[in-house]
């Protein structure tokens, strides 16, 4: 018997759901609202696709979610974190949480110190670590936290110091707490990867509450399959390493999208748009991932240095509420009715214009009922046209060359994308291109990452690419990969000019599909 995969992906207007088998055939495919408390809308999505298929050949569900960064935008279910920095004296000038807004500060930060330890660019110490304050800082976070983020100076190239001050606070705390090790959650940079560990300690508890959640939902349907959430790369992270990592989700719903779209083309190098309910996210697939972003990344108003897309987001969709009562051009969004479209446009018998409306009155879309569609003619086409200009902005912006490329238009609101847009080739699109968030994360594959200083005077450098690839494929093997079909996806080299010994950063990434569970 084919082995079967759910995959669910939550966003801010539906939930989407797919089945697909080992080859990857689409089984059964659902987009309902996404409700208010959300796991009631993942409880419907689950319960529309079952029905289609045989529920006891589920062996894998997969699933990406907006809560954890729903949760540092809004503020919400955020935990205290203790703050352990091993790099004084070297540090000291700048301290954790430094250019935080003030309210996220507030919420999250519990005890903070900056102790002596930490290494040099080049692994070697640059100071002993300071084990007595390592304990003292433990003692002051007991009972005062729900979790502790310990960051040291280059960790990512000699975690020494890093392991064992978390080995001690650990130790002090018995177990009690979560612990997050900066370099499992953020590259070179301390400051940045400091504040990737503090948003990841921040996010434990939510991390549980989805964890918990999706176990509930599956149980009381009598399904007990292998768990994994989707991360910020295209890839999945087991529901146990989410557990630890959280904050390698925040990203994964833009990235679903593009996976799904390459697998539905067949198209490895193509602009990506995923026109939602809410917004639209544009993005650049190359080899088939999305492309990662080079530049630090703000989230909630923090500088982090996560694996994330490069992306282009815009407060353009289906639901984006639309006023043509001015004499002046028609003010489109920001507003949108998002979940609510489905009560609240036009087109579903609601009192709202919006651009679902404007494109059914155009022809585009032929969704709820078109006769309901009464806008006037010359106020749908100055709408259309500057939804247009924007897109043709958009897909211009995130191109990688001035040549042409094609386009793949996903998600609900992919109808707003025209068929013929300045520099681009063809624009393509696909009968389950709707819910292709919940197919990306259905086809994802595990994956194992390295980013690392390698001082190819050493070694040589065939020999420190080796090493790279190695322990990107060992990562990917533990996330779940098939060992016979793991593959390198990326190596890239950063030659570090400042530092002695030839030495290069190497970031090095493997990916395979899932060892099935027999």
């Amino acid at each position: 018997m084919s082995e079967l995969r759910i995959g669910i992906d939550v966003g801010g207007t539906n939930t989407d759901a797919v089945v697909v088998d080992e080859a990857g055939t689409i089984l059964a495919a659902e987009k309902l609202p996404t409700t208010a408390a959300v796991f009631e809308g993942i409880r419907a999505a689950l319960d529309a696709v079952l029905g289609q298929v045989d529920p006891g050949a589920v062996g894998q569900v997969m699933l990406g979610t907006t809560h954890p960064v729903n949760a540092i935008i809004g503020r919400t279910g955020l935990g205290r974190v203790g703050v352990l920095r091993v790099a004084a004296p070297a540090t000291t000038s700048v301290p954790p949480f430094a250019g935080w807004p003030e309210d996220l500060t507030a919420q999250v930060r519990g005890p903070v110190a900056i102790v002596r330890g930490g290494h040099g660019y080049d692994g070697a110490p640059a100071a002993a670590l300071d084990e007595d304050a390592v304990r003292l800082f433990a003692k002051d976070c007991a009972g005062t936290v729900d979790a502790i983020a310990v960051t040291a100076m280059s960790s990512p190239v000699n975690d020494e110091h890093e392991r064992r001050a978390a080995e001690i606070v650990a130790d002090v705390l018995a177990g009690t707490v979560a612990v997050t090790e900066s370099r499992e959650v953020g590259g070179i940079g301390l400051l940045e990867r400091e504040n990737s560990a503090i948003l990841n300690s921040a996010l434990v508890g939510i991390g549980r509450t989805v964890a918990e959640g999706l176990i509930t939902a599956l149980g009381e349907r009598g399904l007990s399959p292998d768990l994994f959430l989707t991360q910020n790369d295209g890839t999945l992270l087991t529901v146990e390493e989410a557990l630890r990592r959280p904050v390698l989700t925040i990203g994964s719903g833009p990235t679903n999208s593009m996976r799904g779209a390459a697998y539905l083309s067949g198209l490895t190098d193509a602009v990506v748009m995923d026109v939602g309910g809410t917004s639209t996210d544009v993005g650049l697939l190359v080899g088939g991932f999305p492309r990662e972003s080079a530049l630090a990344v703000e989230i909630g108003g923090v500088r982090t240095n996560y694996r994330m897309p490069d992306l282009i987001a815009v407060g353009l969709g289906g639901g984006t509420v639309v006023d043509v009562s001015g004499a002046g051009a028609p003010v489109i969004g920001p507003r949108s009715v998002a979940h609510r479209l489905t009560s609240e446009a036009l087109v579903f018998g609601g009192t709202v214009l919006t651009l679902s409306d404007v494109s059914t009155a155009a022809g585009r879309s032929a969704i709820g009922d078109p006769a309901l569609a009464r806008v006037d003619p010359p106020a749908v086409h100055r709408v259309l046209a500057s939804v247009d200009r924007q897109i043709a902005a958009l897909a211009d912006r995130i191109k990688a060359s001035r040549g042409t490329q094609p386009l793949i238009a996903v998600g609900g609101g992919a109808h707003l994308v025209p068929e013929h847009i300045e520099g681009i080739s063809a624009v393509h699109r696909h009968e389950h291109g709707g819910v292709a968030n919940a197919i990306g994360a259905a086809i994802a594959e595990a994956s194992g990452s390295v980013d690392r200083t390698f001082a190819y005077a050493d070694g040589g450098r065939e020999a420190c690419l080796d090493e790279a690839r190695r322990l990107a494929v060992e990562q990917a093997v533990r996330a779940g990969a098939d060992p016979a079909r793991v593959r390198i996806t990326m190596i890239t080299e950063v030659p570090m000019s400042y530092m002695p010994g030839n030495s290069v950063r190497v970031q090095a990434k493997a990916a395979g599909p899932l060892l099935a569970r027999r």
